[in-house]
């Protein structure tokens, strides 16, 4: 009876080619075998030429995207466009997480500074270590004297705070301010997801990171 009832729960495919289709789908983030299904269906229904563009768009993406050589932010050239515009103050970076958090402050319209992308956020749960992110280039970055201020803006997790911190104390000896977002990115939101008015100020408002201290 139970394995009759889990049988009947399987999802039958009249195609193995459909099947794979749906597998590659469904190891996207959110997406459910029932919408991928829904996805490979809709191809199913274009012409030859769309899916054919389709496909090669995302092999291109993996051949052909780069990272920008000086902050690590996805681009199609060695330097990326914020990193090469003049008008941007170069002597600021803000540290950020990936370029979803990049788009999130360029949405603002409130930021002209610099950037550097981490690739991620330290999390021993996840195995990623201080290593497995970009610090050390941001050290160097600092190091060459160019920098006259960095601003932290992770996310206000336990994983954000733990890297925040860790960078701080890699970066105390070499006596630039640290700032990091002020605190109107509620406690535990990723920057993403914040509207662009509140991170618009949470940036403009940016405390020394030394105060966050007395503050949790």
């Amino acid at each position: 009876m139970i394995c009759s009832l889990f049988l009947s729960d399987m999802m039958q495919y009249p195609s193995k080619l459909i099947e794979e289709a749906v597998e590659a789908f469904s190891q996207l983030p959110g997406v459910g075998r029932k919408t991928a299904l829904r996805y490979v269906l809709h191809l199913l229904r274009q012409e030859e030429s769309t899916i054919k563009k389709f496909g090669n768009i995302f092999a291109r993406l993996k051949i052909e995207l780069k990272y920008c050589k000086t902050c690590f932010n996805i681009s199609d050239h060695d330097t990326c466009s914020i990193c090469s515009n003049v008008k941007r103050d170069s002597t600021i970076v803000c540290v950020v997480e990936d370029i979803r958090d990049v788009m999130a402050i360029e949405n603002t319209h409130q930021y002209t500074g610099t950037y550097h992308v981490l690739g991620g956020i330290i999390s021993p749960m996840d195995g990623i270590g201080p290593n497995d992110l970009a610090i050390d280039p941001l050290i160097q970055r600092v190091a060459s004297g160019a920098i006259k201020e960095i601003i932290m803006a992770l996310s206000t997790t336990m994983e954000g705070d733990t890297t925040n911190f860790y960078i701080y104390k890699k970066l105390k000896d070499f006596n630039i301010p640290v700032s990091t977002i002020a605190r109107g990115i509620a406690i535990g939101d990723e920057i993403e997801y914040a509207d662009e008015i509140t991170l618009g100020r949470s940036i403009i408002n940016r405390v020394p990171y030394e105060k966050t201290f007395t503050t949790r």
